[in-house]
């Protein structure tokens, strides 16, 4: 027996988004080697399409909603060589263990682990030294790092911010994955706790380009007229090192 659906019905149907999927984990075969590939949907998407997410160190298979699961594999299935030279390119995880080096503002610092200490990290020349039990080395480590970025880039964009004569409601640092920082149009501001890695020059111009958008929420010639001019010197360099550099900050502490 069929039931007759109401109008309300009727336009929910029309209107409402369909339900994107989960993202789903396939392997590509390729050269007697299976190659992981995250497969997600989008309701953007008007084809099939590779990408490299390096900050999870992954390839992603993007296709449309109505597309065939079949259609979109086949698809990654005929550039499974493309995958396998991505996967390969993608930079090492570096993780806070004992020994290992971590560029402090640029500048390369061993991590020292002591057991013999509690609760605490300090800087002695160019070692970074953890107290504590091994298994909270790496915790303990990312909150310095992200408490000695945030004391030189709040200081940073308040000044900036001042030489433009507008108000900053508020800094956060997060571990933001898809961008190094960001300015909302509500005057809030957000950075990738990873830029305690890069050098100084790398910040500044960052922050720099952030309070621009206090004044122009767009990127077109007046924006960046100005961030060069809150920039402490020529923003090409920095620019430059991101595009080299970038994916490596993303894999310090796994």
């Amino acid at each position: 027996m069929m039931l007759a659906m109401s109008l309300s019905d009727i336009v929910r149907r029309l209107i409402l988004p369909k339900a994107v999927p989960e993202p789903e984990q396939l392997t590509i075969a390729h050269a007697g080697d299976t190659l992981p590939v995250t497969f997600l949907r989008s309701a953007r998407a008007r084809r099939a399409s590779l990408r490299v997410d390096s900050a999870r160190r992954r390839i992603v298979l993007t296709a449309p909603l109505r597309m065939a699961r079949g259609t979109a594999v086949d698809f990654a299935q005929a550039q499974a060589g493309w995958i396998a030279a991505r996967l390969k390119r993608l930079p090492d995880v570096k993780p806070f263990v004992d020994g290992a080096e971590v560029p402090l503002f640029g500048q390369a610092h061993r991590i020292r682990h002591r057991q013999d200490r509690r609760g605490t990290v300090w800087r002695e020349g160019f070692e970074i030294h953890v107290a504590g039990r091994l298994e909270h080395l790496p915790r303990r480590l990312r909150d310095w790092l992200t408490a000695e970025l945030k004391a030189r880039l709040v200081p940073l964009v308040h000044a900036k911010a001042l030489r433009v004569e507008r108000p900053v409601k508020r800094i956060t640092v997060r571990d933001s994955r898809s961008r190094w920082g960001s300015c909302g149009p509500d005057a809030t501001m957000s950075f990738s706790w990873r830029l305690v890695f890069a050098p100084p020059e790398v910040l500044d111009y960052l922050v720099a380009h952030e309070v621009a958008h206090l004044v122009h929420l767009n990127h077109g010639q007046h924006f960046w007229a100005l961030a060069r001019t809150l920039c402490d010197g020529p923003i090409e360099g920095p620019q430059t090192w991101l595009k080299k550099n970038g994916e490596v900050l993303l894999q310090y502490g796994g």
